[in-house]
């Protein structure tokens, strides 16, 4: 299928890898300042200066994780991706809400999108929604699934902040594959499919996600759902840790076939040297 290759997402106005290192990533989300575990940052510290402007820095105590505020820090800000906009916060997973590392991903569907007439995307574990206010501002109908209702009202609150209307977007709180087989039932077609599963999640109605078990089944449904028109697109990406992206793409073969696409490693770029910190895997095909 694939070729290998690395999505590296640069700083934009509003995000900022300002540096890493001593498994810490310090970040900048439009005015504040975080600092957060990144097992990925073997290296030393290269502007060690910087990390005094953290306004909140996020730590492990007794397998607890816990912001440590530094400087006040609201509930929520505002934040924009070209003509996208979106909230982050402060959450108990040390997520922001916000992956930065999905801008390359968000580029690349708004371009597959544009290149349709009119399409059905589909975006399972949806979350905070950032793709799918891309996807709807390109044109597309988006069916946004996602098994938090925390999420899923978080992600329509960042859709209206986009201007996106409510016919734009249909909002499902459900278990993502229970819907994927419903759906696969009735005959539905996509032209676009986004999902981001995590390696371990529970659905709506307390159906347990492993990634291991679930995720070939969930492809080979997905593969029914996807459209045959030329142009139809797939993207997959990954978290999970212990899988390669190589992993990622022959489980894509082995459900859709030999489709011309790409695979490799998600990362960011710090703003003031050539360094990246690995952020995840994806696999992204086109029909």
């Amino acid at each position: 299928m694939a070729n290998d290759q690395h999505l590296i997402s640069l700083p934009w106005q509003d995000y900022e890898l300002l540096d890493s290192g001593a498994n810490m990533k310090l970040e900048r989300f439009g005015e504040v300042v975080v600092a957060r575990p990144e097992t990925q940052a073997l290296w030393a510290k290269e502007r060690p200066e910087l990390w005094e402007k953290a306004h909140a820095v996020f730590s492990f105590r007794d397998k607890r994780g816990t912001w440590d505020l530094k400087k006040p820090v609201p509930d929520s800000w505002e934040l924009g991706w070209g003509d996208v906009r979106f909230t982050a916060a402060l959450t108990g997973f040390k997520h922001t809400g916000v992956f930065p590392e999905q801008a390359p991903n968000w580029s690349w569907s708004a371009e597959q999108i544009a290149k349709l007439e009119a399409p059905k995307v589909l975006n399972l574990f949806g979350y905070t929604g950032v793709a799918t206010s891309v996807a709807a501002k390109a044109g597309a109908f988006v069916t946004h699934v996602d098994a938090s209702k925390q999420s899923l009202d978080w992600a329509h609150d960042n859709a209206r902040r986009s201007g996106i209307g409510e016919d734009k977007v249909r909002w499902l709180l459900d278990d993502a594959l229970s819907f994927a087989k419903r759906e696969a039932r009735r005959g539905n077609r996509y032209e676009g499919i986004i999902l981001d599963p995590p390696a371990f999640g529970r659905g709506a109605k307390g159906e347990v996600w492993k990634i291991e078990e679930a995720l070939p089944e969930l492809l080979a449904t997905l593969r029914g759902l996807l459209s045959d028109k030329p142009g139809s697109f797939f993207l997959l990406n990954g978290y999970a840790a212990g899988y390669a992206s190589r992993s990622f793409a022959q489980a894509i073969e082995s459900t859709f076939g030999d489709m011309q696409g790409e695979s490799g490693e998600l990362h960011i770029k710090e703003s003031s040297s050539e360094r990246v910190v690995p952020a995840g895997i994806y696999v992204r095909f086109v029909r």
